[in-house]
């Protein structure tokens, strides 16, 4: 595939807001897990809340899109100078051009979730405040970003569990290349809610303490909500630059093995990372460094561990930043992608923070202590619910 330079980007997650605030905490080993404090449930796990929603002010013509999800992605989109970007690019090739592409998976379900627990399960009517349309609805998320960006473009959303948010990476070079769009902005925003907190909670996935991706004795994922976008450019388009980020591939399956857990033999998630590494044209040496999937579960760390060792084997660098943010969902692959950019640009190869031990049965290289290396490529994997599997690899102009 033809190359794109991603010449713009911002990522507000439980370290804070925007892109400086996640890079120092890499560099420092800083997580944002904190102790359960979503509301007034003393729930036994740690999550990934982002504070700043608490405090933030929507703007008036937006109140039918007032959401915690919306409230996430209007908080991120003021982060990193993004709207004078995006206004930039609605200069050079007019917002009829200008693609966007965003995965979600819970969206604004927190909403319905507020109406039954405050209306209907005291038997009261909705309130007429309540719209499900611009909030609950998978497809108001995009609706919000266009109209709040104004952008009349191609315009979708995807959602396909955990790689929703890295899917749109895809999606977004098929339509440029294909000329539907001279430019996109990708990105996925996810937020806290109760069918994420207390449903994974019932299938007994959270761990109780900070999730410890691959270690021997980690229990569970710790939730995590975020909001980040990129804009993807062609890279003819624009002045080059020594030291750039540019999206050469990406790989997608999807093995349908089972509704909630991955196949254990890594099958379809190996075939992410071929398909991903031959887009690229890059052979397996040429990976230095692998940003895991990762959630700290048993099945998903040992799947992907497989997948791994039959596509890269066991000597490239590999970890999981989900002890940072905690596992954000449909927003895991934008964050994921996001962080592996600060860490081609910082040369940086981060330990799977709180990993202590690694689980015997896991083969593959995991990273147990931070250092710096020369890194051209790295790859970022994002494998969801039902086998929907995404990769995605990076790399610098040099």
């Amino acid at each position: 595939m033809i190359p794109l330079q991603l010449t713009g980007f911002t990522l507000t997650n439980a370290l804070g807001c925007g892109i400086d605030v996640t890079r120092q905490a890499l560099l420092n080993n800083h997580s944002g897990l904190r102790r359960y404090d979503f509301d007034d449930a003393a729930l036994p796990m740690f999550i990934g809340r982002v504070k700043e929603i608490d405090t933030l002010t929507f703007p008036s013509a937006y109140q039918d899109y007032a959401c915690r999800n919306h409230y996430l992605a209007y908080l991120a989109l003021q982060q990193d100078h993004f709207m004078e970007k995006i206004a930039k690019l609605k200069k050079q090739y007019s917002s009829q051009r200008i693609g966007l592409f965003l995965g979600t998976s819970t969206s604004g379900i927190l909403e319905t979730e507020l109406v039954y627990r405050n209306y209907l399960s005291k038997g009261k009517d909705i309130p007429a405040t309540y719209h499900y349309a611009t909030t609950h609805d998978n497809f108001a998320l995009a609706q919000f970003v266009s109209d709040y960006c104004d952008l009349d473009g191609p315009v979708f959303v995807v959602s396909t569990a955990c790689s929703s948010s890295a899917k749109v990476f895809a999606d977004a070079s098929r339509f440029i290349q294909s000329g539907f769009c001279d430019a996109a902005i990708v990105g996925g925003v996810d937020s806290l809610c109760y069918t994420t907190l207390y449903g994974f909670s019932a299938l007994e996935l959270i761990s109780p303490f900070p999730c410890q991706p691959a270690d021997k004795n980690r229990r569970g994922i710790s939730i995590g909500e975020a909001a980040g976008f990129a804009i993807l450019e062609k890279k003819e388009s624009i002045s080059l630059k020594s030291g750039q980020i540019n999206l050469l591939g990406y790989g997608e399956s999807s093995d349908a093995y089972h509704m909630a857990t991955p196949d254990p033999t890594g099958k379809g998630m190996a075939k992410a990372m071929q398909l991903a590494l031959q887009r690229a044209s890059c052979s397996k040496d040429m990976i230095d460094y692998v940003n895991l999937h990762g959630t700290a579960t048993k099945s998903n760390d040992l799947a992907e561990d497989k997948a791994l060792l039959s596509v890269l084997g066991k000597q490239v660098p590999c970890s999981s930043t989900k002890g940072w943010t905690g596992h954000t969902l449909g927003a895991a692959g934008i964050t994921e992608i996001l962080i592996s950019a600060i860490l081609l640009q910082e040369q940086w190869i981060p330990k799977s923070l709180h990993t202590e031990v690694v689980d015997p049965a896991i083969e593959g290289y995991i990273i147990l202590q931070s250092y710096y290396k020369k890194m051209d490529k790295v790859m970022s994997n994002s494998f969801g619910f039902g086998g929907n599997n995404c990769s995605v690899i990076l790399g610098l102009d040099v």
